[in-house]
């Protein structure tokens, strides 16, 4: 069960088959724990592959995928977050040496896959924040866009790269960069495959958060944490409606957002923590919601 997690353990991978693994030591490249204490609701997926500065490669996916399957069924996750066990990358991208084997018809499989992996994270239940402490080229920053909320250290460096490399972007970044910056700032990003530091990032709207890095190269993960620790007192199954309403209206006409807004909102009027924040405003006290 996941839930075990919950208790102080290192990290743990949640998949393992007989695959080669260019994670640390030979042990997987996606690794997952929840952390304990008053942190309690925050999981984290941690990307180690440090010899292919955590590219997105075959074993690398799938285990990203199982993780994010079994999470989603794991109502303890309020908050999911995404970070890298390598310092100085977030994720670079594609792995182009695998690519490199494939026929045409692979690396459209492939492709398809990647495009999956990102619509899962995007459609994850819980609010995910990228934590950007590095690199995040290519597939790297549409990762990052399939998540709800960035955070950068400024000396990242972000980028839609694909143009450089005589691609384009194939996993979401020609449809989530225009809804998050406009069309005509995502068209010139993509066209040129500019790299943007952290701080120019942030100055853009692309990230919502930016920090000045530190030695340890993890200031954008200690961010990031603060901000899902901001997230976790909210009522969680409000929360996780709030996203729905968001995410789907934000694809339609306003009319029609409004009707998903008020279907979202007819499924939380029964809830017990509805009752509970009435109560708790009433009664002059922070409220207390399970999830129910």
């Amino acid at each position: 069960m996941l839930r075990g997690l919950c208790l102080p353990r290192p990290w743990r991978p949640l998949w393992a088959r007989g695959c080669a693994s260019d994670g640390a030591a030979g042990g997987p490249e996606i690794q997952v724990r929840a952390l304990a204490g008053p942190d309690r609701g925050i999981t984290e997926i941690l990307m180690n592959r440090p010899r292919a500065r955590n590219a997105l490669g075959n074993v690398f996916v799938s285990e990203l995928l199982e993780a994010l399957a079994q999470l989603r069924e794991d109502r303890q996750v309020r908050v999911l977050l995404f970070r890298s066990g390598v310092k100085g990358v977030f994720c670079a991208g594609a792995d182009l040496k695998e690519r490199e084997q494939m026929s045409e018809a692979e690396v459209g499989v492939f492709v398809q896959r990647l495009r999956g992996l990102m619509n899962d994270i995007a459609a994850f239940p819980a609010p995910t924040i990228a934590a950007m402490d590095g690199f995040a080229l290519g597939g790297g920053l549409e990762l990052a866009l399939a998540c709800d909320l960035r955070v950068a250290a400024s000396s990242a460096v972000l980028g839609l790269i694909e143009t450089t490399r005589g691609l384009l972007p194939g996993a979401g970044g020609t449809q989530r960069l225009p809804r998050c910056l406009g069309v005509a700032l995502a068209k010139e990003l993509i066209f040129t495959g500019r790299r943007l530091s952290g701080t120019q990032a942030h100055g853009l709207g692309l990230v919502n958060h930016t920090v000045a890095q530190n030695e340890e190269g993890d200031a954008a993960y200690h961010r990031a944490r603060a901000l899902a620790q901001e997230i976790l007192p909210q009522a969680p199954i409000a929360v996780r409606l709030g996203k729905v309403a968001i995410d789907r209206g934000m694809e339609v006409d306003i009319a029609s957002g409004m009707a998903i807004e008020g279907i979202c909102y007819a499924q939380n009027i029964p809830t017990r923590d509805r009752l509970e924040g009435m109560a708790a405003f009433r009664e002059k006290r922070p409220p207390k919601f399970v999830g129910e």
